[in-house]
């Protein structure tokens, strides 16, 4: 009669497998439009130029370039992804979302108005 039926329920038995989490693409790693930078739960990382966040919070380029991190207001860490030819020429764009923004130039002078005598 002793066969082991009076052993009750176990609590063990349960583990997930693990969801990867984490930075993908580091600082000055080259990556092109598409590529996953950062696989996340939450913000701990923001968006910047150049990326894009995804409804599971992955930030992800949607331009190609250079992979960049800045601690910006709030202690918040933004990343971007600056492209080769606007890092040359300074693009004017910034680490708070302004991806493609353009720069804009000081008005040219007026010419002057020469009155007929």
């Amino acid at each position: 009669m002793a066969h082991h039926k009076g052993g009750g329920s176990t609590r063990n038995g349960r583990d997930t497998a693990g969801k990867r989490l984490g930075v993908k693409k580091f600082g000055g790693e080259h990556v092109i439009s598409g590529n996953i930078l950062i696989r996340q739960r939450g913000t701990e990382w923001h968006p910047g130029a150049g990326v894009g966040m995804g409804v599971d919070h992955t930030i992800y380029a949607v331009v190609e370039g250079k992979v960049e991190y800045r601690r910006r207001q709030k202690g918040r860490v933004y990343v971007s992804v600056v492209e080769a030819g606007a890092a040359a020429a300074g693009s004017g764009a910034t680490a708070r979302g302004r991806a493609g923004a353009k720069k804009v130039s000081a008005p040219a002078a007026k010419p002057k108005l020469i009155a007929a005598e």
